[in-house]
């Protein structure tokens, strides 16, 4: 069952933190120690914060145009657009964002599938959407976590997983489009599962359990037989990524970490005549997303070089591949192939471009660009392009410094540049070069450096690097900020006296553990939803995520362990934060609770520290509402000005 707030945090919220600091409420926002946003900051502000962004969620059945994600409003809906620069239909009007659509196949049955919560509580519940008269019919039942649906080929049926039976395990359920209401568990084997996709015939479907980042154990389920074949032939854990049946519905491509650091292409015979073949034993990065043509013939797929998106189509019939050359640098995601056509439409995002819809002919490699979004009027020219760096840490690797990669966005001048540290969540995340209008503002207005490290720990530097912040060695990644701190006092552009650092969710706890560490070397800190205790949060977080959350952090149910997270937590060590702190929260995240940030408040405040503090009412695990997050990004640019940049 949904974990309801206590009473006495209820009444927490209800009163200030501590006596001396004031609420004051507006809107669905809470702040304490808040000053009034200057007229200058939100007047400068406001065109970066007009910017949007454009994605690809899925082709219309007939082919005739595409849905995208975009949002014009409070938050991103459910658009059409029939045209490369067509017009954008939107078709979803809620308050809420719209998320997970998955398009019916079948092009009479004219629907979709799509994904809403409330409040950002996370609890999603799927909805099944006519395209001819614009009404929505609820599927679930209101109070579980439901999502990840996939129809299978004729668009009769779909899939999906929920949390339905019992709020801790994820199952994977069967509805008939006819009675999408009626859904069939037809997975309880308890964990987190998942639906991948149907076989071509529709008799099968490829499932996945995921344990970790770094373990997962696909299977394929037989409808007719009613049961679970194992896919899983390594001796050890392997972690496995996207998957997607062949033409013949006898194979299976998909991408597996299994005898190597990173997850290559794979083709698996699921008669077992023979043994897989790797098809990207060449390549030493991670590909991540596959999408196959609509004839079978062409297998897209994405690989994370170094943090930047590289495209390759594969021959499914030789086995030759060509890595797609026109692409903007930057990130590519959402592969579709047209239902009827060679053509591939995906996302392309950069650090000096927003997110927009592409679609590439495979067979003249024309690209054109079916969406435009705006950028507030902004010169995107003046716009800075990171540069990928290394630095060298506290441990080795073969005998030299580990060297740990960072994106580094530099302003224009000769400095010293005050510096703003940002760290990336997960904490099996990876931070991309991607459009952030305010880390832009950060850089073009305030003149502030940003680094964007990805300490260890991170993904998309092979399982190796994965785990190295696991358990006991939790504060190694913390030491790998410290390496940076030393890194930024050996250039002259930079000004190793005014440096703060920011995070959200794992990142919010490097923020808090940095301060912890290194008070004396750091202005002040931004956490935002982030994680102040390890054993209180294992104990609050969500049921279905607790087991998951416990692989990486440790098993507070044990004695040594729990000593061992109490010690290292930051709320433990708050007397060491002297340092101006700003804490950013949403009352329903599902995540990180908001006791996290009210318990971390209290503490500092106790200490004597200064806390601006943030909370939003109708918000979970970061703000997706335009309104709270346009007061949030000017706080933040005021907390900047007056703590960091000064």
């Amino acid at each position: 069952m949904r974990r309801m707030v206590s009473l006495s945090l209820a009444v927490a919220l209800a009163a200030p933190v501590t006596a001396e600091v004031a609420r004051r409420e507006l809107g669905q926002l809470v702040m304490e120690g808040i000053p009034d946003i200057p007229p200058t900051v939100e007047e400068r502000t406001l065109q970066y914060q007009a910017t949007r962004s454009a994605a690809m969620v899925g082709w219309a059945a007939d082919g005739s145009g595409v849905f995208i994600s975009t949002r014009f409003g409070e938050t991103s809906q459910v658009h059409f657009v029939a045209m490369p620069g067509g017009a954008r239909r939107q078709l979803t009007f809620f308050r809420e964002p719209v998320g997970q659509v998955a398009v019916c196949p079948d092009p009479a049955a004219g629907t979709l599938l799509y994904a809403r919560d409330v409040g950002g509580g996370e609890f999603f519940q799927l909805f099944m959407f006519d395209l001819a008269n614009a009404s929505s019919t609820l599927l679930t039942d209101g109070r579980s976590r439901n999502g990840g649906a996939v129809w299978n080929r004729d668009g009769s049926a779909f899939a999906y997983s929920s949390t339905r039976r019992n709020g801790r395990d994820t199952d994977v359920y069967l509805a008939l489009r006819s009675s999408p209401q009626q859904a069939e568990a037809i997975i309880t084997e308890g964990g987190s599962w998942r639906a991948v996709e149907f076989s071509p015939d529709g008799k099968r479907l490829l499932v996945v359990k995921g344990v970790s980042a770094n373990e997962s154990y696909p299977f394929v389920y037989d409808f007719e037989a009613s049961t679970l074949t194992p896919f899983h032939r390594a001796a050890g854990p392997v972690a496995y990524g996207a998957a997607t049946w062949a033409a013949d519905g006898r194979h299976i491509y998909y991408t597996s970490d299994e005898g190597s650091e990173f997850r290559h292409l794979r083709l698996r015979d699921t008669a077992g005549a023979k043994a897989d073949e790797i098809l990207t034993a060449d390549i030493p990065w991670d590909v991540e997303g596959l999408e196959l043509s609509y004839d079978g013939r062409t297998l897209a797929f994405t690989v994370n070089e170094d943090g930047v998106s590289a495209l390759y189509l594969l021959d499914t019939r030789t086995r030759e591949r060509r890595k797609v050359g026109n692409l903007p640098t930057g990130q590519v995601f959402g592969l579709r192939f047209h239902p009827r056509s060679p053509q591939l439409a995906m996302t392309i995002n950069s650090a000096r471009s927003p997110g927009d819809v592409y679609v590439l002919d495979v067979r003249t490699g024309q690209l054109v660009r079916w969406t435009y979004s705006e950028v507030g009027g902004l010169d995107t020219n003046r716009f800075v392009e990171p540069t990928l760096i290394r630095y060298p840490t506290f441990d080795q690797v073969n005998g030299r410094p580990r060297q740990i990669p960072a994106f580094y966005y530099r302003p224009r001048g000769t400095g010293p540049f005050p510096v703003l540290i940002s760290i990336h969540g997960g904490p099996e995340a990876q931070f991309i070069p991607t459009f952030s209008p305010m880390l832009q503002y950060y850089v073009n207005e305030l003149g502030i450096a940003v680094l964007a490290p990805n300490v260890r720990g991170s993904s998309g530097y092979g399982k190796t690097y994965l785990t190295l912040d696991n358990g006991y060695l939790r504060e190694d990644s913390v030491k790998d900020i410290g390496a940076l701190l030393d890194w930024i006092g050996a250039q002259e552009e930079l000004d190793a006296s005014r440096v703060a650092v920011m995070g959200g969710s794992y990142g919010g706890y490097m923020v808090l553990a940095s301060l912890v560490h290194y008070n004396d070397r750091l202005r002040c800190g931004i956490d935002i939803v982030g994680i102040s205790n390890f054993v209180t949060f294992l104990t609050n977080t969500q049921d279905y995520r607790r087991d998951l959350r416990r692989v990486e952090y440790g098993d507070e149910r044990d004695p040594e362990m729990r000593a061992f997270l109490e010690r290292i937590s930051p709320l433990t060590n708050a007397h060491r934060i002297t340092r101006p702190l700003f804490v950013v929260q949403g009352l329903n995240d599902p995540r990180v609770p908001v006791s996290e940030s009210e318990q971390m408040v209290r503490t500092v405040r106790a200490n004597g520290g200064t806390v601006w503090y943030l909370l939003a009412r109708d918000e979970g695990h970061g703000f997706r509402k335009h309104t709270n997050r346009t007061f949030y990004e000017n706080a933040v640019v005021l907390f900047l000005q007056q703590f960091l940049v000064n």
